[in-house]
C-alpha cells in the first residue's frame, strides 16, 4: 500500500536535490531546446548556398543571363566570377569553393555551329554536396541549351515551331532532342540544338557516402569514448572517493592527471585504428593520404576531447552531474560540426557557430587526409586550431582540478 505522505516526502527530496545541483538542472532544462532546435531547423534539409566560382571566357547577352541564373538558384554561392580555368580548380583544390563552373571562350558565339563545352570542376570529397550540384547543374545547362538552340534556329531564317515539325521531335523537360533529319539546307541542327555539352570534372574521382562518412565518424567515436570515458574516470572515481584515497599517498596532482590522460590517450587511439581497420575490410576504404599523418591527427584529436572531458569533470562532484552536462555538448557538436551532413545545409547561424566547434576541424582535417590525400601544408590551419583546443581545455582542466576531494 503507498504511503501518500512519505511519498510526497520522497517526490519532494528528489526535486530539491535536483535544484541543489545547479549545472544539472540547467542541462536538464537545456538539452531538450537545444536538440529541438538543431532538427527543427531542417538538418539533413535542403543544400543551399554551396560557394562556387564562375570562369568567364567570353562576354555578351548569353554569359550574362546564363550567370544570371546560376545567381538566381539558390544552391549556389556565387563566391566570385573570374577567366582563369586554372585559378577556378586551384580555388576548388584549395577549399575556397566546393566547385568551378568553366564557360568557354565561344560561350557567347550563337552563329557558331560549334558546340560549347562548359564544365564543372568540382570537390567530389562532399558527396552530399555532389550529389546536389551535378544534376541541377546540369538541369540548367541543359535548359541553357535549349534557349541557345532555339536562338539560333531563328537567326537561320526558321522557327522553332516549323522545325519541330518537320525535322525535330523535342521531348519535354530536361530530356535530349531526338533529330530524324539532322541536316537540312546545309543547316545542322544537332549541333544547333544540342548547342552545350557540359562535363563533369571530379577532382578528387568518385567518393561515395561512405567514404564521406567515416572521417567523421572516427572523430565522433573518439568524442563520445573520451568524455563518457573521462567522467567515470575522474568524477566518477571522485564520487567514490577514489581520487580522496590516491591522493593520500604521495603523489602529485600531475603525475595522476598525465596517468588518466595517457591511458585514455592509448585507449581512444587503439580504438580509432580498429575502426579504420574494419571500414577497410568491409566497406573498402581506401585513404588517400598518409597513414602516418591520419594516425597523428587521431592522436591530437584523442587528446583536445580528453582535455574537454578532464575540463568539465574537473569541476563536477558527482558522475551525474557530469553526464547531464556533456549532453548539450556532445550531441548538438555531433550534428553541428559536418559528421552526416554538410554545413551548407545549416542556417547561417549553425553555420557560424560550427567554426567554433573542435569535432569540425578535426572532420575537416580528417577528411582532407582520407578523401583528398592533403599533406600537412593543407591542413595546418586545422592543426592550429585543434592545438589551441588542447592547451585551452587542459589549462582550464588543471586549473579547475580541487586535489582536496
Amino acid at each position: 500500500m503507498v504511503e501518500t505522505k512519505k511519498l510526497k516526502w520522497i517526490f519532494k527530496k528528489d526535486i530539491m536535490v535536483l535544484w541543489r545541483h545547479k549545472p544539472r538542472l540547467i542541462s536538464y532544462l537545456l538539452f531538450p531546446i537545444i536538440m529541438i532546435t538543431l532538427f527543427g531547423y531542417g538538418f539533413g534539409g535542403t543544400v543551399t548556398d554551396i560557394p562556387v566560382v564562375i570562369v568567364s571566357q567570353s562576354s555578351g547577352p548569353v554569359t550574362d543571363a546564363t550567370i544570371n541564373a546560376i545567381k538566381s538558384e539558390s544552391l549556389y554561392d556565387v563566391t566570385s566570377i573570374i577567366n582563369d580555368p586554372n585559378q577556378g580548380r586551384q580555388m576548388v583544390l584549395n577549399g575556397q569553393d566546393k566547385a568551378a563552373i568553366v564557360l568557354p571562350p565561344n560561350y557567347d558565339d550563337t552563329q557558331s555551329s560549334t558546340p560549347k563545352n562548359v564544365i564543372l570542376d568540382i570537390d567530389s570529397s562532399d558527396e552530399i554536396v555532389s550529389s546536389a550540384l551535378i544534376p541541377t547543374t546540369q538541369a540548367l545547362f541543359s535548359q541553357l541549351s535549349n534557349q541557345i538552340g532555339v536562338q539560333q534556329l531563328q537567326a537561320s531564317g526558321l522557327t522553332p515551331s516549323s522545325v519541330s515539325s518537320s525535322t525535330i521531335n523535342v521531348l519535354s523537360g530536361n530530356q535530349s532532342t531526338i533529330l530524324s533529319n539532322p541536316t537540312t539546307s546545309g543547316i545542322n541542327f544537332e549541333n544547333i540544338v544540342n548547342s552545350i555539352n557540359f562535363q563533369v570534372n571530379k577532382l578528387y574521382g568518385n567518393i561515395s557516402y561512405i567514404d564521406f562518412l567515416v572521417p567523421g565518424v572516427l572523430a565522433l567515436v573518439i568524442l563520445f569514448s573520451c568524455m563518457f570515458g573521462m567522467g567515470e574516470s575522474i568524477a566518477g572515481e571522485r564520487e567514490r572517493g577514489e581520487l580522496a584515497r590516491l591522493f593520500m599517498t604521495p603523489t602529485s596532482i600531475a603525475t595522476v592527471v598525465g596517468g588518466k590522460i595517457l591511458s585514455k590517450l592509448v585507449q581512444e587511439t587503439g580504438r580509432a585504428i580498429l575502426l579504420i581497420a574494419v571500414a577497410i575490410g568491409l566497406f573498402g576504404i581506401v585513404i588517400a593520404g598518409s597513414m602516418l599523418l591520419t594516425l597523428l591527427l587521431l592522436v591530437l584529436v584523442a587528446l583536445c576531447f580528453v582535455g574537454l572531458g578532464m575540463m568539465i569533470s574537473a569541476r563536477v562532484s558527482t558522475q551525474a552531474d557530469y553526464q547531464q552536462i556533456i549532453q548539450p555538448i556532445t550531441l548538438p557538436m555531433m550534428f553541428l560540426s559536418g559528421v552526416f551532413f554538410p554545413v551548407e545545409t545549416m542556417p547561417w547561424i549553425f553555420q557560424k557557430l560550427a567554426y567554433l566547434i573542435p569535432l569540425t576541424y578535426a572532420n575537416d582535417a580528417l577528411r582532407a587526409v582520407m578523401l583528398k590525400g592533403a599533406g600537412l601544408g593543407a591542413i595546418w590551419l586545422d592543426i592550429v586550431v585543434l592545438l589551441g583546443f588542447t592547451v585551452l581545455f587542459f589549462g582550464l582542466g588543471i586549473r579547475g582540478f580541487n586535489r582536496d576531494i
